[in-house]
């Protein structure tokens, strides 16, 4: 980990990667989230789409992986802060699991198709059932 520190204009030369003294708490932080927080890489995915996700569970010692397969409700946030909610059916009883996007206990995401959809939260989708809870899929 690099130590962070504030400099002054007249050693900026030298020092461009450090924070500049007139620093807002915005620019700290999206600072801090940009170098000290792990990012990994997911495929994209939209409202609408189905994917599975694959998780990390501890159980006393041991951990096992799991997954969640769902259709995306909604992506909300942006940067080390965002989330996205999945729903699935369970019998007939719906889940909605909400995963932040830098869960360290992620492990993958699979988009499994691709939805067509014309909102970016689908909350009507909760009180669909049968076949009119289907999402047309896009081809290509």
């Amino acid at each position: 980990m690099h130590p962070v520190r504030i400099t002054s204009d007249d050693n900026r030369e030298c020092c461009s990667n450090l924070i500049p003294i007139n620093y807002t708490m915005e620019s700290l932080i999206k600072f801090v989230q940009d170098e000290f927080v792990t990012k990994k890489e997911f495929p994209k995915f939209s409202s609408g789409d189905t994917i599975t996700v694959y998780y990390e569970i501890k159980e006393g010692e041991k951990t096992r992986t799991q997954f969640f397969k769902g259709v995306v409700i909604q992506r909300r946030g942006s940067g080390s802060t965002e989330t996205f909610t999945i729903r699935k059916m369970s019998g007939t009883v719906g889940v909605e699991r909400i995963f932040p996007i830098n869960l360290p206990a992620l492990q993958k995401i699979e988009v499994n198709k691709r939805g067509k959809v014309r909102r970016s939260r689908i909350y009507y989708f909760r009180e669909l059932t049968g076949k009119k809870a289907r999402i047309k899929e896009v081809r290509g």
